[in-house]
Order: C-alpha cells, then sequence, then structure tokens
C-alpha cells in the first residue's frame, strides 16, 4: 500500500510541542541540510527538521562533528528555510560557536536567527549551559537543550556510549534536564540515555523531550535522515531502523546508465537535438 501523506496542517512553532505534549501526541523530527532534502522532509509531513552538526559526518565526510563551522551551518540552514514551509526549523550551534563567551554565543545565535531564518537553536551540555540557554531564552531565541550523549564531547566522553546508566549519572541527568527548563529551553534532546531515564525526565518536564537512542516514552523522536534513508557507510547505531537503501537504488542507476552510454543506447534521438529540416546538412559536411 502507497504511504498517504498527512493532511498539511498549519505552520509548526514552538508553543505547538507543548500543546502536542498535553496531548500526548508524538511528533517526528529529521535532520535535512539542503534544499531539496529539506523539500522532501516537509512535504512528508515531519514537524521539526534539524539542520544538525551531523553534516561533518553524512556530507562532509568526517569522523565527528567538531570541524562543523558556524558558517557551514549557515549556509546549510538557508537552503533548508527555503525547501521547507511547515516544519519548525531548528539550527545546531557547532562546537566553538558557543564556548568563548556569552556575548559572542548571541551573536552566533542570532546570525543563525536572521540570516540563516532558522526558528531555534540548539546547543549542547547541561547544568555547565545555564547561563548561556538563559541569555538567549532573555534575548528571544527559542533554544534546545542537548543532554546524554553530546558529540561535541566525544574526546571528553571517550566515544560515543550510553550515559546515565548507574544511580549517580541518571539523577545528574535528570537534574540537568530540570535545570535547562527552568533556564527556559523548550525542548530537550536525550541521546543515547536508557529508555527508563528517559521516561522519567519526560514525566517531570512539562516541555516536550527529543528521544534519540532514547526510547519510546520520549515526546519527540528524532534520527538522521541520511541513516533512515540507508545512505550512510558503516556501522548503524543500533537505535537505527533503516527503512529504505537509496545507495543501492543510486548504484543500480548509476550502472544502468553506464552500460547505456558505452553500448551506445544513451543518450537516443529522442534525448537529443537536432537541426530544423530547413538547414541544409550536407552543406556544412
Amino acid at each position: 500500500m502507497a504511504y498517504l501523506k498527512p493532511d498539511r496542517p498549519e505552520k509548526i512553532y514552538v508553543p505547538a510541542l507543548r500543546k502536542a505534549k498535553k496531548k500526548g501526541e508524538k511528533l517526528t523530527c529529521l535532520t535535512a541540510y539542503d534544499y531539496p532534502t529539506a523539500r522532501i522532509v516537509d512535504e512528508a509531513g515531519a514537524d521539526l527538521i534539524l539542520v544538525g552538526d551531523s553534516i561533518g559526518n553524512v556530507i562532509q565526510g568526517y569522523g565527528n562533528t567538531i570541524p562543523v563551522t558556524l558558517d557551514e551551518i549557515l549556509l546549510a540552514t538557508k537552503a533548508v528555510k527555503r525547501g521547507s514551509s511547515r516544519a519548525l526549523i531548528i539550527s545546531d550551534m557547532p562546537y566553538g560557536s558557543y564556548h568563548i563567551s556569552e556575548d559572542e554565543t548571541v551573536r552566533n545565535a542570532l546570525n543563525l536567527m536572521k540570516n540563516g531564518e532558522a526558528e531555534a537553536v540548539k546547543l549542547e551540555g547541561g547544568k555547565n549551559r545555564i547561563k548561556l540557554v538563559k541569555r538567549l531564552v532573555d534575548e528571544e531565541i527559542p533554544v534546545v537543550a542537548h543532554i546524554g550523549l553530546t558529540p561535541q564531547s566525544v574526546h571528553k566522553l571517550g566515544g560515543y556510549r550510553v550515559q546515565g546508566k548507574t544511580t549517580t549519572t541518571a539523577q545528574r541527568l535528570i537534574e540537568d534536564a530540570q535545570s535547562l527548563e527552568e533556564a527556559g529551553a523548550f525542548a530537550i534532546v536525550l541521546e543515547l540515555v536508557p529508555r527508563e531515564v528517559a521516561e522519567i525526565i519526560t514525566d517531570k518536564l512539562k516541555i516536550s523531550t527529543i528521544g534519540i537512542g532514547a526510547g519510546v516514552g520520549c515526546d519527540i523522536q528524532v534520527v538522521v535522515l541520511h541513516d533512515l534513508i540507508g545512505m550512510t557507510f558503516g556501522r548503524l547505531p543500533r537505535f537505527v531502523r533503516k527503512y529504505a537503501d537509496i545507495r543501492e537504488v543510486m548504484s543500480d542507476a548509476i550502472g544502468k546508465w553506464m552500460e547505456d552510454v558505452k553500448s551506445g543506447d544513451y543518450p537516443n534521438e529522442k534525448e537529443s537535438y537536432g537541426l530544423p529540416e530547413k538547414v541544409d546538412l550536407e552543406s556544412l559536411k
């Protein structure tokens, strides 16, 4: 049975997330980094689009997100905004863009909002980011927080591992989440967190939780689109369910095209242009 696209509801704004949580309605979030992908994701009905620093992994080929720059996120956000009309657009603040001072953090976030047309920004960290979150919110910049596995801290954490697996570390995550809510964040990403801990956090907070590898109890689920459609290389995380293999489709199409070129079947007469009959072809030889 063909997938039926949902009716196109109104544009998603920040208050819609809290309304959905009160109703117990699950929302969806996917990554996008360019115009065509954003358009496909938006038209499919995704509620949120994250212009993630995962662009470093799946588009630029880096081993982690640390090399991604603010300018790269800015350019990607501009393209994504042009391709979307309904989803809430959230831009990642890349490594180094919010680490020096509050003033510089605000300038960088304003750049994403004003010039990139982002509708919210996301930054990683727990209680150590409380002042930053408060400052951004005071400047009328909507903020998504991010705790659990924070990929920009991969070197400090020693790899991509599940966080909050002990009573002490789980309690710290719960406290971080509550503090970030009090600081004004309107949602919190929970990445690689035990599902039981994620459920506790989701129940305790009035704001939405966005789960990635954090179980079904979160208010919103997010995945990297390229993982979802088979456009990544190497081993996929445990929480990824691959719904398509676009790599195989592309490879097959390219292979068939190459065969047709080599056999002389491409381009054929219908796929090329001829001279008008009034032109004397013989005179040109």
